[in-house]
């Protein structure tokens, strides 16, 4: 069997679907599974809708989600020393050559300005790696453009002359393409080559079970880069729609899914896309992240969101951030955890005022004012032991401290674990925003 050599070719329409960041990652796995190469090539022979901005937006998906592509030899020993990609729009010439060759052959003909492709009546099967043979009756199936009458080639031709132009050993696309694989098949036998063989995956649902478009939530994978998710958490999720490891395990690095990837493992029914479970993940990710990864992320999530983190010292955002992210789950609730150690003003959620800082809260601020003010060791070991000895001697539990505290201190009534979290913050700020909180909510 010659080298696999598989292909991504997604349409720069101005966002990359998170059905499409799946192709191209089981494009990846199968040719790093099998030490092939794997070929980005951009379909934008549409110029109407295609933009240089679009195309970006393809490449940053790629490269978040870690998947490099590759130019390798092609099949005849011919390298391009740019990697890549291929765009379709500076291929004309190629495609020309293709309907030259099926117009000497008669096997297209021009129609009121287009160019033709004459399908061949007969029983066409499709032997899919994924879905089986599947057989079509093309009995009566029409003849189909393959060059518009502005000159443009459409998308089934180019499509299969590229394939056969870059060596394409394998075609791995969405089961939505199956219908189109007799036309493809069609002509490639045309133009005298040899098809790939082809796997279609299954299509990803949204939560109603229809197919997941453009509309749905969630359906653009900037989404998730924009939320804070981490690139190797949403793509371990992908590897799941679709495939797993057929064992009870969800959670596995990169290099296991190449290790084990087969199309033969793929599933033959559709994927359902759950967020939930995806926002789970992540946030397993997260919290089993080191001390040296984490940081780094955790300065991106904050510069990005207007807080310059070389205001403060490393060894203060290292607190914060180990702290912080044992409790959330994406990197924008830890931008929102992390605003009241950044921020001087404490913002006050209203629900969270009303439950805790009613005058019965007040009271126990002040109360905690005067206790904290004299304390020696503000560590949260210490705080601790303050808040549960004032509780005890005032015969309340030591939540009638800890609610008013937290709202006092963050200005809100969840979030990272209390007495570190004072800590963190130090005495004088802690005391200050107590003071600020009675003088503002006393009645």
């Amino acid at each position: 069997m010659s080298r696999v050599r598989v292909r991504f070719a997604p349409s720069p329409t101005g966002y990359l679907h998170i059905g499409g960041a799946r192709t191209a990652l089981f494009n990846w796995l199968y040719a790093r599974h099998t030490k092939g190469t794997f070929i980005l090539r951009i379909e934008d022979t549409d110029s109407a809708r295609n933009t240089a901005e679009a195309v970006r937006v393809i490449f940053d998906g790629l490269r978040w989600l870690g998947l490099d592509w590759d130019e390798g030899p092609m099949p005849d020993g011919s390298v391009r020393g740019d990697r890549g990609p291929y765009f379709q729009s500076e291929r004309g010439a190629v495609y020309d050559r293709a309907i030259r060759f099926l117009l000497d052959r008669d096997q297209a003909y021009e129609k009121d300005g287009a160019i033709y492709f004459r399908m061949p009546r007969k029983k066409i099967v499709v032997d899919d790696l994924i879905c089986g043979e599947v057989g079509f009756d093309c009995t009566l199936e029409q003849d189909f453009v393959i060059r518009r009458k502005d000159g443009s080639p459409v998308f089934h031709l180019v499509n299969v002359v590229d394939d056969l132009e870059m060596g394409i050993t394998h075609v791995i696309r969405g089961e939505d393409h199956l219908s189109n694989t007799p036309k493809h098949l069609a002509i490639a036998a045309a133009l005298g080559g040899d098809s790939p063989r082809y796997a279609h995956i299954p299509l990803i649902l949204n939560r109603t079970g229809s197919k997941m478009s453009k509309r749905d939530v969630g359906a653009s994978l900037m989404e998730y880069r924009n939320g804070g998710y981490l690139p190797q958490a949403v793509r371990n999720y992908l590897c799941l729609l679709g495939w797993s490891l057929r064992e009870n395990r969800e959670i596995f690095p990169i290099e296991e899914a190449v290790e084990r990837f087969e199309l033969g493992q793929i599933h033959r029914s559709n994927a359902r896309f759950d967020a939930d479970k995806l926002l789970w993940m992540n946030g397993s990710y997260l919290r089993a992240l080191s001390a040296e990864v984490i940081l780094p992320q955790a300065r991106e999530w904050l510069e990005r969101a207007g807080y310059p983190t070389g205001k403060w010292e490393p060894a203060y955002l290292r607190e914060v951030t180990l702290l912080i992210k044992e409790k959330v789950k994406t990197g924008r609730e830890f931008v929102e955890w992390a605003r009241p150690f950044l921020e001087e003003e404490v913002r006050f959620d209203p629900e969270a005022v009303k439950r805790f800082l009613n005058p019965a809260g007040v009271q126990a601020l002040r109360e905690l004012l005067s206790d904290l003010s004299v304390a020696p060791d503000f560590s949260a070991s210490s705080l601790e032991a303050r808040f549960r000895r004032l509780a005890q001697e005032r015969g309340t539990p030591v939540r009638t401290y800890v609610h008013p505290a937290r709202v006092a201190t963050t200005g809100r009534e969840v979030g990272p674990s209390l007495y570190p979290s004072l800590a963190i913050l130090g005495k004088d700020r802690v005391l200050q925003r107590l003071r600020r909180a009675i003088e503002t909510f006393a009645s």
